[in-house]
């Protein structure tokens, strides 16, 4: 393979088997310089300057040390188009700001999770995932890991923080699906010249459904997380309707979909890995932070945030120009042979493991952290005291250059 076999503009080259995508990106670590590549062509965003693709881990995790050169709120950091106006009403949280903006809304969501509100969803953490065990037993083999098992905890723990009622779970599900399920025709009915339109009527509903239920929280508050912010006054600032929708198609979106893909990745991992898996066994609870990691690491369910360089900068040697932008593959960092040795081996102990799998140092590092590793670390608690023979089938991936997802994966025991 050679630099000019691939595009990473391309959404084809995100379809291609996962062993062509480890070369491509061996290939750019190797480079002397990241690449340019030309940006996507597509119906509702300008075309921009173009991007260097950044693979190695050292250029990232600097990146990440410097959000006042290398920011996220010009155009989004979420996507490598600079995205229209009319999509940061629903899009436009705090992953997608810069301070000031973005430490302010950081700072009003970081309080509301309080100590008391943090028990408890660890304390439900546990109950949901004990319950999805008494469900995949009861319904035997032969199910859809995904949708049965690793799909329903994170959705069931961020509805029940933010008073979702469970008649909107599903809702909500097929929603987040529309919104990262980028190009993959399961979700975008076929049409991409409508991709715009379905992301736009998604982020709406979801919005909506928030902001309804603020409006009514504003007058009957609850424990839920949702009362919490929508009555908040951290300071003399509170949220307004609008950061609170777009703050809830974050938790959506970052807290549902990335744990659900972790989740399944990690039983897929653990089917091709009967060592580590026969290691875990011998002490569940003692191994898990470090499998959780691993799991992480290998999972990288976001492939990418993007970045604009806010003037000239040399970065490890390299001058990157003021206005271009610089893409950061975590996928590809995380294999980093410099920094992992034999990057590609499942190894749950794993140490140092100094993946970027949350995203790299600095303020956009992930904030639900904490949680998704609670979630993985529990869910297979579950699976390994109660099913351990438990083993995941052909991963059906999901079409995208944003998440690294599974939509679909056979369960056996």
């Amino acid at each position: 393979m050679t630099a000019v076999d691939f595009d990473l503009s391309d959404l084809e080259f995100w379809a291609r088997p996962m062993a062509e995508r480890a070369r491509a990106f061996e290939l750019i670590r190797s480079l002397e310089r990241p690449p340019l590549f030309e940006e996507m062509e597509i119906s509702f965003a300008p075309k921009g300057p173009g991007y260097y693709a950044l693979a190695r881990h050292a250029d990232i995790v600097e990146v990440s040390r410097h959000p006042e050169i290398f920011c996220s709120g010009d155009g989004g950091a979420t996507n490598i188009p600079d995205m229209p106006a009319e999509f940061t009403e629903y899009f436009g949280s705090m992953i997608n700001m810069d301070d000031p903006r973005h430490a302010r809304l950081r700072r009003i969501v970081s309080r509301s999770f309080t100590p008391k509100m943090i028990k408890q969803f660890e304390a439900d953490v546990e109950v949901a995932a004990a319950k999805i065990v008494d469900d995949l037993l009861a319904k035997g083999p032969g199910g859809d890991f995904v949708t049965d098992v690793a799909a329903r905890l994170p959705l069931k723990i961020i509805c029940d923080m933010m008073g979702i009622p469970e008649r909107d779970y599903q809702f909500v599900f097929d929603r987040s699906n529309i919104i990262l399920g980028g190009f993959d025709p399961e979700y975008s009915s076929g049409e991409p010249d409508r991709v715009a339109e379905r992301l736009l009527t998604a982020g709406m509903e979801l919005q909506q459904l928030v902001q309804d239920l603020a409006a009514y929280r504003a007058e009957h508050p609850t424990d839920d997380l949702t009362s919490s912010l929508v009555n908040a006054n951290i300071d003399g600032e509170r949220l307004t309707l609008q950061e609170l929708g777009s703050f809830f198609i974050l938790l959506v979106v970052a807290g549902n979909e990335t744990t659900r893909n972790a989740i399944s990745y990690g039983l897929r991992l653990l089917t091709k890995n009967p060592d580590q898996r026969a290691l875990w066994l011998e002490d569940i609870d003692g191994r898990a932070p470090g499998a959780v990691e691993e799991i992480v690491r290998l999972a990288s369910p976001v492939n990418y945030m993007r970045r604009k360089v806010t003037r000239d900068f040399e970065l490890n040697g390299h001058l990157y120009p003021q206005g271009m932008k610089v893409v950061l593959f975590y996928w590809a960092a995380n294999r980093d042979p410099e920094v992992f040795a034999d990057p590609y081996r499942f190894d749950i102990a794993r140490d140092p493991n100094p993946h970027v799998g949350f995203g790299g140092p600095g303020p956009h590092f992930c904030l639900g952290a904490h949680l998704a590793r609670r979630e993985i670390t529990l869910m297979f608690r579950e699976l390994l005291r109660r099913v351990p023979t438990i083993e995941g089938g052909a991963p059906d991936r999901l079409h995208s250059n944003f998440i690294n997802g599974i939509k679909h994966m056979e369960c056996t025991f």
